[in-house]
């Protein structure tokens, strides 16, 4: 049984950032991998470890900067690592039609029986992509997952899902299937000095979309960003400085100005 997990290096800006034309100046950002992934891996590594997974292979779509973060995934215990990144992408690789075109090739050269990923990302908070994957190749698909056992045998995913206002829901899903999962699903583990040193051995195989049969026309946005900004922010609060006295004056007057009486 081979699971395919989508992982994504996402973006954390700092307190103070500056804007540089339609994004964060990049030297404002720091990048890592995405929390809900890091469950998704933890669940297909454990697969893996229980025997049921014979293989745990991870794709993401990310310029060569992304390799620092596929690899931390890889000293967790996946088995390989596959990164798409073309020119292509440079106008519109947040798209989400276009990452689901470019990973719905990377499923059909890897023929999983199981695709796991994150609920949604960090940065864009989409939560389509899963959704929208699973629509595209065809797979079943289940989404919020809590609790995933999976039946490789009988070719099926026993899940526990988290819906709205409280309701929980235990649900089959047959295989090959798409999962989407939420935080809380497991514990991910911390990348062990071993771990690491063993993903520098790990292959990460670097593609294109020419490798995968993709052309630009597939992959091209329909998400135009046409200006960034931050958003102009209105408070009737009053910062009070001076003195102890001067600032215990001005706080009565106000209190008094509310109505606010000993």
């Amino acid at each position: 049984m081979k699971v395919l997990v989508t992982v994504k290096e996402v973006a954390e800006a700092d307190d103070d950032f500056a804007i540089e034309g339609t994004d964060i100046a990049e030297g404002d950002l720091e990048y890592d991998l995405n929390e809900w992934d890091d469950y998704a891996v933890e669940a297909a590594v454990q697969l893996a470890e229980a025997g049921i997974a014979d293989e745990v292979v991870t794709v993401t779509v990310g310029p060569e900067r992304a390799e620092e973060t596929i690899r931390m995934a890889l000293a967790k215990g996946a088995d390989r690592a596959v990164r798409v990144w073309d020119d292509a992408f440079e106008e519109g690789f947040s798209d989400v039609a276009a990452k689901v075109s470019t990973i719905e090739a990377v499923v059909e050269a890897e023929d999983p029986d199981l695709v796991l990923g994150g609920v949604q990302a960090a940065d864009t908070g989409f939560g389509a992509t899963g959704v929208a994957l699973a629509e595209r190749i065809g797979f079943e698909h289940a989404a919020v997952v809590n609790d995933l056992e999976v039946d490789a045998d009988a070719g099926v995913a026993h899940v526990h899902r988290e819906l709205e206002g409280g309701v929980e829901e235990l649900t089959d899903v047959d295989l090959p299937a798409v999962l989407t999962v939420q935080t809380g699903l497991n514990e991910p583990r911390y990348a062990s000095l071993r771990g690491i040193r063993q993903a520098q051995r790990k292959e990460i195989d670097a593609k294109d979309l020419g490798d995968l049969g993709v052309t630009a026309g597939d992959v091209e946005s329909a998400l135009d960003i046409t200006s960034m900004y931050e958003p102009e922010s209105e408070s009737d609060a009053e910062m009070i400085e001076g003195d102890a006295g001067e600032v215990a004056g001005r706080l009565a007057e106000l209190l008094r100005d509310k109505g606010v009486s000993a």
